[in-house]
């Protein structure tokens, strides 16, 4: 019963959006920016249209960030790039309820439109919000809930909307990086899988897909209309002051101290090889079955995801399946005792990768190099008992 009424309250709140007259000035229209929440997928933020109607006491929220987890092959469509969410309509006394309960903030900047202009918009977003209209196929940088109420916006305007010039030269990795300090291993997954591309300056319009780098550009915007120049926010406010909870880490090493150890223990196990003249083949399983595993879901992104960046990775030279099918090759020969090409292959491979890191166009997590160095040390331990046992 519940459900129906606020079904039937929402249809009744469009349905009135489009009678309003263009001379009514008691619409309010605000740009909302939520701060970061501790879900990997709220780690940058989030941004809303509020839709303010005094006379007539509505007060809704535009989302474009709706998205269900129980979407059929949720996983799977979302690695290839395939995630499709949706513009949500809520009242905003729900929305202030949610993030402050999630302990985020809410800013609110209100929007210089004209009354033509806000009317439009409310058009705008009542059409985008049909059954027909109101899926999308989402993109993290290109086009997401913070690029999309950037647009309908902008589509709304009588004039031209202006925003300053670049505020500072950075690329997409290093403004995910300005809202991953707090999560490590959040930012090693992101950072193995994106490329090259993702190390390139973008302009200030590409840096909008962070709703809080679009709240900054909106704050010395203007609008230029044929009677003159405006600024285009009127007003800026809290309208959900929360303090934010510290991160909680459910696991208390970094990954640079786990990439360390597993070093540290690769360098023990291989000597202790050496020593024995035997290979230790249940550490290459668990070594490079890890390798190749990992090399699965970065080689998947590389050749068949269309999510941006990802199809110029150099992590494919240190992650890569061909360990994966190769391992059983590689503990028959071990058991053996045969002679291996691939480690020799490996050695030369890895050395090669560490040597030219810093030249390289991508930006790597440090935590790859002891990664690197550990394979590197496993395959030339093999090379080591071979020989020496041939000795």
């Amino acid at each position: 019963m519940k459900r129906f009424l606020l079904a039937l309250f929402m249809i009744s709140s469009f349905l009135s959006l489009r009678s309003e007259g263009v001379g009514n000035d008691s619409i309010r229209i605000s740009l909302l920016t939520c701060e970061p929440g501790e879900e990997i997928y709220a780690l940058f933020g989030h941004t809303a249209i509020r839709y303010e109607n005094i006379t007539r006491g509505q007060d809704l929220v535009f989302n474009y960030g709706m998205f269900s987890f129980n979407t059929p092959n949720f996983v799977m469509r979302f690695l290839m790039g395939k995630t499709d969410y949706q513009l949500g309509v809520v009242r905003y006394r729900d929305f202030e309820v949610e993030y402050a309960m999630r302990g985020s903030s809410v800013y609110q900047q209100t929007l210089n439109l004209t009354s033509e202009e806000k009317l439009r918009l409310a058009q705008l977003l009542d059409e985008n919000y049909h059954p027909s209209n109101r899926t999308y196929r989402y993109n993290y940088f290109y086009d997401n809930c913070t690029t999309r109420a950037r647009d309908k916006i902008e589509e709304s305007l009588n004039g031209k909307l202006c925003f300053p010039e670049q505020k500072a030269a950075l690329s997409y990795r290093e403004i995910i990086h300005l809202f991953t300090k707090g999560s490590q291993w959040n930012e090693l997954g992101i950072d193995l899988c994106l490329g090259a591309e993702a190390d390139k300056p973008i302009d200030e319009r590409k840096q909008m897909f962070a709703p809080f780098f679009l709240m900054d550009y909106a704050r010395d915007a203007v609008i230029q209309r044929i009677d003159g120049t405006v600024p285009f926010v009127l007003n800026e406010s809290k309208v959900v002051d929360v303090e934010s909870e510290k991160a909680s880490t459910s696991f208390p090493l970094s990954p640079l101290t786990c990439s360390l150890l597993l070093l540290a223990l690769t360098c023990l196990v291989e000597w202790l090889a050496y020593v024995k003249k035997k290979v230790m083949w249940g550490w290459d399983i668990l070594l490079f079955g890890s390798q190749g595993i990992g090399g699965c879901i970065i080689a998947f992104l590389f050749f068949f995801s269309v999510h941006p960046t990802v199809d110029s990775n150099w992590m494919l030279v240190v992650f890569n399946p061909i360990p994966l099918f190769y391992l059983p090759f590689m503990i028959y020969k071990a058991l053996k005792r045969k002679r291996d090409a691939y480690h020799w292959m490996n050695v030369c491979c890895l050395t090669i990768f560490i040597v030219l890191m810093p030249f390289l166009p991508q930006k790597f997590n440090i935590t790859v190099l002891p990664l690197a160095l550990s394979l590197l040390v496993c395959s030339a331990g093999h090379l080591l008992v071979y020989y020496k046992n041939k000795n």
